[in-house]
């Protein structure tokens, strides 16, 4: 079986689950656990966003920012390999990695925020790589290597997307509490319930 069936095949069994749920008289308590049995996993999350991108896609147009995407794959994942990310999904500007642990999903943010620092030294600003970093860690639910469903999934992404500014690293507490060893700053923010969250200083 090749690996688009495997991950076809996951990905039906979780909504075939999904529907039996639905049905009147449905124990959903069992159906819960089988769902979490089968696919449950803790994961670190990392959800990366470029900074300005919908501004300066209006300004530059969108041919100009494709190459920036473009780029941007072509800088960052390599060292998304490096570090041993799992690349789930890429969605225009946006990255979606797993790690295994939170401190290779740390070390690896840090390196891509380096390097895209030192890249725009060389650069017009409009072609500037402006990396927001969030980061979560946690269960959630790993459907092959296709998609991921879990709170902390969510916070990572409201994190990366609409919190973060360019060029900061920001982690959910659960991140915070798995890297004790580690120096965060706090700082108050409103996401997905949340009112703190913890900045990276690199």
């Amino acid at each position: 079986m090749g690996r688009d069936a495997v991950l076809n095949s996951s990905a039906a069994r979780l909504w075939k689950l999904i529907d039996e749920r639905i049905k009147v008289g449905a124990d959903t308590t069992a159906i819960d656990q089988r769902i979490w049995d089968l696919f449950g996993e803790e994961w670190s999350i990392m959800f990366t966003d470029l900074a300005g991108f919908s501004r300066q896609v209006a300004k530059f147009g969108i041919i100009h920012f494709l190459q920036v995407i473009h780029e941007q794959k072509q800088l960052l994942l390599p060292i998304v390999e490096k570090h041993d990310g799992v690349l789930i999904k890429i969605e225009a500007d946006s990255f979606l990695i797993l790690f295994k642990k939170p401190t290779g999903a740390i070390a690896c943010a840090i390196e891509m925020q380096r390097v895209c620092q030192a890249t725009n030294k060389r650069r017009s600003p409009e072609e500037h790589i402006v990396l927001c970093v969030g980061l979560g860690h946690g269960r959630l639910l790993k459907v092959g290597d296709e998609d991921v469903y879990g709170h902390e999934v969510n916070l990572a992404s409201k994190l990366g997307e609409d919190t973060a500014e360019g060029n900061e690293i920001l982690a959910t507490n659960a991140v915070r509490a798995a890297t004790p060893e580690l120096t965060w700053e706090e700082v108050a923010a409103d996401y997905a319930g949340e009112t703190t969250c913890w900045r990276m200083r690199y």
